[in-house]
């Protein structure tokens, strides 16, 4: 496939940016549905009522979740313009055939935008699974730490990574524990999470490792 790349529908041609996408994707191929990101729920409710929660953010939900961090506003802001053509495409043409569509910019974020974060999950798992892990027996270890310590990493996110260290000497010294020797050290990934099942405030370290 050949790729050409343009800024947005609207500079290529003034004025007639949205019915010139409505004609480039009116023979699309069966094999490819562009998706609508304006018509879920989540973008609606976003776009109409995220200003309002950031003005109220310090006041009714500073002392629970912590202080507002600018990457919220800019996660935000990239999750509104994802998928949307009149803020970036490419022109895909096949080599073959020569049909051409276009294919929106999408945020690439994680969390936020539930597509871009399903795709990254994906190919994160199938990285980790194919080129990071040995064929060997793995098992996975959730650390957490004590609700009274909960509430300096809500304020001091940096914290968290040391979360990680913590985890990962806990399963270094596990292992040469049973091991009985110190000159070998298991593999581990840590990941980062900071709810729980019901949306609070819970930090934890997931760890799956060979140990």
């Amino acid at each position: 496939m050949d790729y050409l790349y343009a800024s947005a529908i609207s500079d290529l041609v003034p004025g007639y940016g949205f019915h010139f996408m409505v004609a480039a994707c009116a023979k699309l191929p069966a094999l490819y549905k562009p998706r609508d990101p304006q018509a879920s729920d989540l973008w609606r409710l976003i776009n109409e009522h995220f200003d309002t929660f950031q003005q109220v953010y310090d006041e009714r939900f500073q002392g629970k979740y912590g202080f507002w961090r600018l990457v919220i506003e800019r996660s935000v802001a990239a999750f509104l313009k994802c998928g949307d053509l009149q803020e970036g495409f490419a022109r895909v043409r096949c080599t073959s055939c020569k049909h051409e569509m276009f294919v929106a910019f999408s945020c690439k974020q994680r969390c936020t935008c539930p597509s871009c974060h399903q795709k990254r999950t994906l190919m994160t798992g199938i990285h980790v699974a194919e080129d990071v892990c040995f064929p060997v027996a793995h098992r996975q270890v959730v650390f957490t730490i004590p609700k009274r310590l909960r509430v300096h990493a809500r304020f001091d996110r940096k914290l968290l990574g040391k979360l990680s260290s913590c985890a990962w000497a806990c399963i270094k010294a596990e292992g040469h524990r049973m091991l009985g020797r110190d000159d070998v050290a298991p593999g581990m990934i840590a990941a980062i999470q900071t709810f729980g099942q019901l949306l609070h405030w819970n930090p934890l370290c997931g760890a799956p490792h060979n140990g």
